[in-house]
C-alpha cells in the first residue's frame, strides 16, 4: 500500500442528488446503516498515504454535515459553488494557503471507494502529473437520438473514469483557474486541457456513483452481502451510596439515593458499551477504561459508549440495533424511558428506532429487589467485515 505523504483528499459534496429521489441530499443519506459521506470520509482517514481531509459542502447542508461527520478529524469545511467545477476550485483555493504537494479529488457518492484505488493513484503521481481510475467500457454503445439507434460506437479504447482523480497540487490548482470561463465534466479534463499528463490506473466496478434509487440499492446489498451479522452482550451492577439523583443512559434522574462507582456509575451506559465491545471482540469495558485510571474518576459514562462506537466503526462495522434493560425496584424507569432511548440514539448515531430501553423488577428478591442497587443488562447486533 502507498505511503505518499503530504496528499489532502478533497471530497466534494456540495451537490443536491435531485436524481436520486425524494429525501435528503444523498451524501447524507443512510447506506447500510451509516451516511454515505460519513462511509466515504471514513476509507480516506484511514488510508496511510493520506495526510488530512477536507469536505465541500453546500451551506445550508452544514448541520446534515455536522452530524454525518460528528467526531471525525477533518479540515474545516467549504462552501461550495453553484457546479461542480466551482465547488472544487474553492476547495483548491482553501487549501493553497497551505498546500500539500499532492490532492486528491473525490465524488462523496462514491461511497465504496477501497484503499486499494486510492493507493493506485497515489502510486500513479509518482511519475505522473495527474492520475485518475477507470474501468473499461464493457457494454456495446449506441449513438441514439429520438428513441432510435443513430450508430454503434466502437468501445475498444473507451473507458468510464471514476475518482479519486490525483493531481499534483499546484498544477491542478492553476489548471482550475485557466479552466474558470469553460465547462468541463470533471477535473482529469481540466488537466488534459492545460495539458498535464494523465495516467490510467484500475478502477473498480464497485466504485460507482450512488446517483439513483436504484444505485443505493445495489450498494446496499453488496454492502450488507459482504458483512457478517455478530451480538454481543453485557451486564453490569452499581450499588447505592450517598445522593440525590442517579445516572441512568445517559439521564440524570432524581433519587433519594446515588449510585457508587469510579465513573459516573451508569449501569446501563456500562453494560451497552460492554455489548458493543464484545460484539467485536474487543475486550470489556475494563480494558479501555481501567478502575485504577484516575482519568476516568466521575467520568460521565457517554465517552465510554462513543469510544466503543468508534471502535466498531474503524472496523467499518455498522451497528443495526442495541437494547438494554435496566433492573431496580427504584427509581422508575418507564417515565425516562424515550429520553433514554433518544439520548443513546444520538451517542452511537442511530434512529431512534433502532434503540430499546426497558425495565424489569425481580419482585423484591435479590439485592435489586432489596433497593440496595441497580443492575442493566444488554445486547447489540453489529455487522462487521
Amino acid at each position: 500500500m502507498s505511503t505518499t505523504q503530504n496528499c489532502t483528499a478533497l471530497i466534494v459534496a456540495a451537490g443536491h442528488g435531485v436524481r436520486a429521489g425524494e429525501g435528503l441530499p444523498k451524501q447524507y443519506r443512510l447506506l447500510a446503516g451509516k451516511p454515505v459521506l460519513r462511509r466515504t470520509v471514513e476509507v480516506f482517514l484511514a488510508h496511510p498515504g493520506i495526510e488530512s481531509v477536507q469536505v465541500v459542502i453546500s451551506q445550508e447542508h452544514r448541520l446534515l454535515y455536522d452530524q454525518a461527520t460528528a467526531s471525525m478529524k477533518l479540515l474545516p469545511p467549504v462552501l461550495g459553488g453553484p457546479t461542480r467545477q466551482d465547488s472544487v476550485l474553492r476547495g483548491l483555493e482553501a487549501l493553497n494557503d497551505s498546500p500539500p504537494q499532492y490532492v486528491l479529488v473525490h465524488d462523496a457518492a462514491r461511497a465504496m471507494v477501497g484503499p486499494a484505488t486510492i493507493s493506485a493513484v497515489l502510486d500513479a503521481l509518482r511519475t505522473s502529473e495527474g492520475a485518475i481510475p477507470a474501468v473499461a467500457v464493457a457494454d456495446t454503445l449506441k449513438r441514439v437520438s429520438n428513441s432510435h439507434v443513430e450508430v454503434t460506437l466502437p468501445r475498444e479504447e473507451l473507458a468510464q473514469a471514476q475518482t479519486p482523480q490525483g493531481f499534483h497540487f499546484q498544477r491542478i490548482m492553476s489548471a482550475h483557474r485557466q479552466a474558470r470561463d469553460r465547462t468541463f465534466t470533471d477535473d482529469a479534463s481540466i488537466a488534459e486541457a492545460a495539458g498535464m499528463t494523465i495516467a490510467v490506473v484500475a478502477g473498480k466496478k464497485t466504485n460507482f456513483k450512488l446517483t439513483t434509487p436504484e444505485d443505493f440499492e445495489i450498494a446496499a446489498h453488496l454492502l450488507n452481502s459482504s458483512l457478517t451479522t455478530r451480538i454481543g452482550q453485557g451486564f453490569d451492577v452499581h450499588k447505592f451510596g450517598p445522593g440525590e439523583h442517579v445516572w441512568l443512559c445517559g439521564i440524570k434522574i432524581p433519587h433519594s439515593h446515588g449510585l457508587l462507582g469510579h465513573s459516573d456509575a451508569d449501569a446501563g451506559l456500562h453494560a451497552l458499551t460492554d455489548a458493543l465491545l464484545g460484539a467485536a471482540a474487543l475486550g470489556d469495558i475494563g480494558e479501555h477504561f481501567p478502575p485504577t485510571d484516575n482519568r476516568w474518576k466521575g467520568a460521565p459514562s457517554h465517552i465510554f459508549l462513543s469510544h466503543a462506537a468508534k471502535l466498531v466503526a474503524d472496523r467499518q462495522g455498522i451497528i443495526d440495533n442495541v437494547d438494554i434493560t435496566i433492573i431496580c425496584e427504584r427509581p422508575k424507569v418507564s417515565p425516562h424511558r424515550h429520553t433514554m432511548a433518544s439520548r443513546i440514539a444520538g451517542i452511537l448515531n442511530l434512529d431512534i428506532s433502532q434503540v430499546s430501553v426497558k425495565a424489569t423488577t425481580t419482585e423484591g428478591l435479590g439485592f435489586t429487589g432489596r433497593n440496595e442497587g441497580i443492575a442493566a443488562q444488554a445486547i447489540a447486533t453489529v455487522r462487521l467485515p
